[in-house]
């Protein structure tokens, strides 16, 4: 019995030799925080629990297999998965293939909508930073105008189905591989006063109609309280019923009264704030942090150019997607459909996500052992 103990406890350990464990552990945590507030929001529906749960399996597997990938070996598949990623971007473009209520967004596979954008999360840094790793550093006029081109092109593309809130989440990820690179904050700010400039050409020739209303209601939900003010009006109410200690698991009313939309997925987290309160609320944004500040540690310990970008790129990005989502439904931010990592429903964004922190941990796992 001593001896098949032993061998078990050395399987076990052989499988999570490639795997950041303080790391896997607030993942875990904050999966079993989504899928409970998932079960309530949803109804007590178990169908619905038992779909994230499996998306999250294909998450974990896919984040396991690439732990154990040495980030040279991910560097040189860089180009092939990013120009690889590119092609659905392209197809869900194409008429009677891609599918969603404000645009093409998704791909229907049969088995699952597959949302082809999500990829561009992981495979866009990666190839940001394959490019600047092979550049001299800080990066110089040429190199900022390819590496521009690189995060212009799926952001465009993205831009064109039209989802707003993802084309910039990916387009910020590519920015931060450039600032970890060691790119001036001039820069920055000379491609943020330009996005202002172009803003009032935006607001009457590209933006769609929903989006108009989705910015005059983020600077006046009041105005319209039973039309476009009506999400941010009633998550604000969520999270201000929640107090300190909430209304207790399954006793919100916001969600199971149906007054706030969309609440299994992007405004999840107002479900949260209602039934666990405060409480809960600072527990699941201290995992949050946890989860940047360890990757933001990998990144810091890593042993080449291209693994520090990609870990602290990655460990950036999913900062941004928390405050994003958690501004949008506190109507600090307008509404772009952003959902909360790990909390909201949804396939494609938790695997690729989990997939992320998978290459993040590569980094820890292959790092020379001196670092430790």
């Amino acid at each position: 019995m001593t001896i098949i103990l032993r061998w078990l406890l050395d399987l076990l350990s052989r499988f999570l030799r490639t795997l950041d464990l303080p790391l896997l552990g607030a993942l875990l945590a904050l999966m079993v925080i989504g899928l409970a507030v998932l079960y309530s929001a949803g109804g007590q529906s178990m169908s619905l629990v038992i779909a994230q749960g499996a998306r999250f399996g294909i998450g974990l597997a896919a984040m396991w297999g690439l732990s154990r990938l040495p980030p040279n070996q991910l560097r040189n598949w860089s180009p092939l998965i990013y120009g690889a990623s590119l092609l659905p971007l392209l197809l869900v473009l194409v008429p009677g293939i891609g599918q969603g209520r404000h645009g093409a967004h998704w791909i229907n596979l049969g088995v699952f909508f597959f949302q082809p954008s999500e990829l561009l999360k992981l495979s866009l840094p990666m190839m940001a930073a394959w490019y600047l790793n092979r550049q001299p550093l800080p990066p110089r006029l040429a190199t900022v105008l390819v590496a521009g081109v690189l995060i212009g092109l799926p952001t465009g593309l993205i831009l064109l189905q039209p989802d707003f809130g993802t084309a910039m989440l990916v387009g910020i990820s590519g920015a931060f591989v450039l600032y970890l690179a060691g790119l001036p904050w001039w820069w920055f700010g000379a491609a943020f006063a330009g996005v202002a400039a172009a803003a009032p050409a935006a607001w009457f020739w590209m933006l769609r109609d929903y989006q108009k209303d989705r910015i005059l209601t983020f600077l006046n939900p009041e105005s319209d309280p039973l039309g476009a003010g009506w999400n941010i009006i009633q998550s604000k109410i969520a999270i201000g019923g929640g107090g300190l200690t909430g209304k207790g698991w399954g006793e919100g009313t916001q969600a199971h009264l149906n007054y706030i939309p969309e609440h299994t997925t992007d405004f999840i987290f107002a479900v949260l704030s209602e039934e666990f309160g405060w409480i809960g609320v600072v527990v699941t944004l201290a995992l949050y942090l946890f989860v940047v500040g360890r990757c933001l540690w990998i990144a810091a310990s890593a042993r080449d150019g291209y693994s520090r970008l990609v870990a602290g790129a990655l460990g950036l990005a999913f900062c941004v997607y928390v405050v994003v989502n958690g501004g949008m439904i506190a109507g600090l931010l307008p509404v772009v459909g952003v959902p909360m990592p790990l909390l909201s429903y949804g396939g494609t964004s938790a695997v690729s996500l989990l997939a992320g922190l998978g290459v993040v941990m590569a980094v820890r796992a292959h790092r020379p052992v001196h670092g430790h």
